[in-house]
Parts: C-alpha cells; structure tokens; sequence
C-alpha cells in the first residue's frame, strides 16, 4: 500500500532540490555555421585523429607487437615492419552493437580483452589493440559501454563496470536496479519519478521532452559518472552535467589516449518509404542515418550529406544559440530508444514499458499533439537543407531512435565513412538473432543491403553471407570470421559513384567476433542473457566479462590443437595490417598466410 504521508514529506524534502542547469542559449559567436555540407568528417575530428597518430599510435603498436610476438608466434617480417612505421600504421576501428545490457557487457569483455593494462589479454597477444584504436562506435547497448567508457576517463574495463573502491563519485555500473523501476518501495520509486521529471524541467522550458528524455536521465544512474549504490535515490545531479562536447576537455582525450566515440541513431520518419529489413525491423534500410561524436551531429548518407555542431545542438538559427542540449546520456538514450516499438501497439503498453514515464512526462510537461512523445527529439537543424532527398528536411522536429532499427544493429557505417581510412573493422555482435539471445549474422548481412543504397562518399563493405543459413552452414558465429580478406586494391573505375580523379577505395577487413555460441568446455552459457534484463548481480557481470574474454581470444578450434588457436594473437595482427600490407605491396605470407585460410570467408 502505498504511504501517501510520507511520499508527501519525501516530494516536499526533494521539491528544494536545484534542477540541473540544462540548456541555455546565448548569442552565436561570430564565425559560428549551423550547417556543414559533405561527407567529411570535420576539421576538429581530423585533428584529433592525426594528433593521435603522430603522438600515441607508434608507442601504440610498439606495445601492440610486443604483446603479440610474445606469444611465440613468428610473424612475417612486413607485420613487424608495418607496426614499427609510422607512415604505414594502420587505422583500427571498433563497432560494438546493440542488445541492452548483454550487449554492453559482451562489448566490454571484448575491449578488455584488447586492452594493453589487462595483463592477461597482453599474454595472449590480443592486449594493445584498444589503445591503438581510433574510433570506436555503439549502437543501443553498445552505446552505453561507449559513453560510459568515455566520460569516465578510459579506465580499465574493471575499474569501469566494478569501480575501484576509492571515488565516491564513479563507482562503476549500477545493474543492480532496474533501469525504469527502480524500487519495489512506492515511496523510493516516487522519489525517482520526481528527481527525473525534476532533472528535465530546465530543458522542457525551451525544447520539447518526451519519454526519450526520462530515459537518458534513467540510464545516467547506472552509466555515468555522479551515482552510487547508496546514493542512487540521493539528492544529486546524477550526472546531468555531463555533456558529450565537454568531454574531449578530460585528461585521456586531450592526450588522444581514448578512441573517437561515436554513436548512432535512426529517424522516425513517415515521409520514408521503403523496405523493411527482416526481422520486425521498424525503419526502412533507405532512411537516413545520423551519428553523435565529439564535434557533430551528422549524417553522412548522400541524401543529406550535413552536420552541425554538437556543442551547439538545440540550436536553429545563426544568432541565438543553444548550448547543454548535447547531454551524454540524452545522446546514448537515443540510441537506445526503443520505445516507439512499444507504441506502436498501443499507449497502454508503452506506459507499461516504461513505468508510466511516457505519461508522467507530458502531463508534466504537456507537449504539442503533434509531438512524438515516443521518441527522443531534436530541433531540426536542417531545416530546408536538401529538400529534394532528405525527406524531413521541412520538418521542425527530428525524431529519433535506436539506431539498430533498420536492422543494422552493429554501428559498422561509422567506420564505412570514406574519409576517416579505416583499415579494419572489429566488428562486435551480441543482438538476439535466434531467439536464444545470440547473433547469427544479420546485422552484417542488413549492412550488406543497405549499401546497395548508399554508395558515395562511403567505402565498400566487404561480402558476406546473404542469408543466415549461409552463416549458420559454415560455422561463422561460432568463432571470429574475417570478411574481405582478398578486396581489390584502390583503383578508378569509369563506373564506380565517384569521379574519375577519386579512385574507389578498398572496402575495410572486417574481423567478425560474435557472441554466437555456448563456451566450447561445455560450462553453462552465461552470455545470451534477455536483452530486456536489466539487472545483474556482479557475479552475474564478472562472468560474463570472463566468457567474453575467452570469445575474444581463444579465435577457431584447431583440429589437434585443443579448444584455443595458439596463432590467433598472430592471425589477429595479420588482419589488423592486412590493407596496409597492400599498400605497400608485400606478399601475404607465413603465418598470416595460414591464419587467412583459417580465418577468412570469400564466398
């Protein structure tokens, strides 16, 4: 029964709360553009990007190669010289796909198994790899390991989701409430309704807010810097503060330490029509897609082909600015919207999905009825911009949601974008494909098709299977997979979709690593968990940390070698140089040569 007295005192205590500050807006500076056209990336990425190759990446692959010539293992001699060249480094990106909380989970075992300070990662040769990454992009869950990973200063995986025991003010994941229903307690869960709606009230004074909003502030208690265990339902800014602009000012971005976050979206559009990719997918393969990083919103898709900056988003016009709109976790929630799905059957289950908060919110804050209350909205900052293909160009709102919904639920298009070069793809897939909560390919093969749509200003993407029966008859989820292993070389074609002073470049090699199988000792799977669990003991966390790892570094089953490729750190490092081994035209050869015969599917 609920205690109304003291949920009264409660609210009252909580009413003297300071909201966050929210967004503001103030005169644009005078060299201020809302709108970039192309389909590059921006002068402030570039930087970054090139400062992080000059300064960190030789050190990098140094520690990379070490690690992984430590296994044993002989390495072709262009390997080695590849890695210690700083002219010929290689550009490593990493795509962490969506599934809740299994698929955050699952991506941080990957990156721990990457990562240069676990030392056992560094025995098995995989470790180093992280640290000489330069994008890294998440989708839904994955965008929450992205984001948390990235305002919290790049720690290690353990301090990230476990804490470290010192700081009171990041004290790791938080799985052990449930993100929307927090308290069985009516009184604990009114006291989080009202810190919520509160948290928003700053922002629905000048934007619109909707049930995307609550759950960004939702998903800050468990991702974000800002909450503790014993202070979950305590009187603080939960992270509110934390905007995705603001953090290339932290230690580890201005020493170009982390990885470029990125995270994508998809738009809720019924000027879009299209084909729908099985699966009960909800958005058409040809809508336009849109990224979140550092410096941008943008979409790189030809059909608008327009960015504008992420500290100023919110904003419409040249004069007044918006800034605060760009909260990190308003950002992940976004990506994770998956609300409009509930919708779509009716408001009753969409309350019911998200503890009434689709409710709470307007009859808070009460919205236009022209307003997509399912969605995470933004003003429409390219409004007029393209008419004749971007199909929302005239609308006001941009509604957007998770960005796995046209079926591409790993955020591979980030790394397909022509000008950041990428070399490698570590693709990292944890969506619920069978039924069974395992991936079985079809984001590789939704990708597939919708570059058939999407061609310039973009790289090739490499073949895979067009079916999931193709992946399941060879094995492909069972064990990592490299795609794209023998792609021609740059070259101008009269009848590719760039001009003839561009050449068509070398799609990326894509290294597959799936959680698509139960451990191959036989122990109880602990990996394929609901993607609508949305609480975790830490034992719970630690062993799926532990499963993953084993995914990331035990590679194929060797016939007479036991349940661990003894080569894979090698067979790992050949794929990562294997475009730039082209490029400088070596033979493929030794055990590279043998890890791509292992390794490698062409069709």
């Amino acid at each position: 029964m609920l205690h109304a007295a003291r949920v009264l005192c409660l609210l009252v205590l909580l009413g003297a709360a300071t909201a966050s500050s929210g967004p503001s807006f103030h005169r644009c500076p005078a060299d201020f553009k809302l709108v970039r056209r192309g389909q590059t990336i921006s002068a402030s990425e570039a930087r970054y990007t090139e400062q992080k190759r000059k300064h960190v990446l030789p050190d990098a692959f140094k520690t990379y190669l070490k690690n992984v010539k430590g296994t044993g293992v002989k390495l072709p001699k262009y390997v080695e010289q590849i890695l210690q060249t700083k002219s010929e480094l290689p550009t490593v990106g990493i795509s962490v796909s969506g599934g809740g909380y299994r698929a955050a989970l699952f991506g941080a075992g990957v990156l721990n198994a990457l990562d240069a300070r676990n030392s056992s990662a560094a025995k098995t040769g995989t470790g180093g790899l992280l640290q000489a990454t330069t994008h890294l992009a998440g989708l839904s869950g994955g965008s929450w390991l992205v984001t948390s990973l990235a305002q919290a200063n790049f720690p290690t995986i353990q301090h990230l989701v476990f804490g470290d025991g010192k700081s009171k003010d990041f004290a790791g994941w938080i799985p052990s409430r449930d993100i929307w229903t927090v308290s069985t307690d009516p009184a604990e869960q009114a006291i989080f309704a009202h810190q919520v709606l509160h948290e928003i009230a700053a922002k629905a004074k000048h934007f619109p807010v909707s049930v995307g909003d609550a759950w960004g502030r939702a998903l800050a208690r468990h991702f974000t810097n800002g909450t503790t265990e014993s202070g979950f339902l305590a009187n603080t800014s939960h992270g509110s503060g934390i905007l995705f602009s603001d953090l290339v000012k932290l230690p580890t971005f201005a020493s170009h330490q982390q990885p470029f976050p990125i995270m994508v979206a998809n738009i809720a559009s019924e000027h879009i029509n299209g084909t729908l990719f099985p699966g009960g997918n909800f958005v058409p393969l040809n809508s336009p897609m849109f990224e979140f990083n550092l410096f941008e919103m943008s979409c790189f898709d030809d059909v608008l082909a327009a960015h504008t900056p992420m500290k100023y988003l919110g904003t419409t016009n040249r004069s007044l600015c918006a800034t605060g709109f760009d909260e990190a976790m308003f950002l992940s929630g976004t990506s994770s919207n998956l609300w409009n799905e509930a919708n779509a059957t009716s408001p009753e289950v969409l309350a019911a999905g998200t503890a009434n908060f689709s409710v709470l919110v307007n009859s808070t804050y009460p919205q236009s009825p022209s307003l997509r209350l399912d969605s995470s909205n933004y003003p429409n900052p390219f409004h007029g911009v393209a008419p004749e293909t971007f199909s929302d160009s005239h609308e006001t709102i941009l509604s957007l949601i998770d960005g796995g919904e046209d079926g591409q639920i790993m955020p591979l298009q980030p790394m397909l974008v022509e000008d950041r070069k990428v070399d490698v793809i570590i693709a990292v897939d944890a969506p619920n494909d069978d039924g069974n909560n395992y991936a079985r390919g079809a984001s590789l093969i939704a990708t597939q098709e919708r570059m058939k749509i999407f061609q310039r200003g973009l790289a090739p993407f490499p073949a895979v299977p067009a079916s999931l029966d193709g992946f399941a008859a060879q094995n492909l989820t069972s064990r990592p997979t490299f795609f794209g292993c023998n792609a021609p070389s740059p070259h101008h074609s009269p009848s590719s979709p760039y001009n003839n002073h561009h050449p068509t470049p070398s799609p990326p090699l894509v290294v597959y690593i799936p959680n698509g199988a139960p451990p191959r000792d036989g122990s109880p799977p602990l990996t394929n968990t609901s993607t609508f669990q949305s609480t975790y003991t830490a034992g719970e966390m630690q062993g799926m940390l532990a499963q993953t790892f084993d995914v990331a570094t035990q590679g194929a089953v060797v016939r007479g070698g036991g349940l661990r490729d003894r080569e894979w750190g090698a067979c790992l490092a050949c794929a990562v140089v294997e475009r730039a081994r082209a490029r400088v035209r070596a033979k493929r050869s030794g055990v590279c040569e043998t890890c791509f015969a292992r390794y490698c599917w062409e069709g």
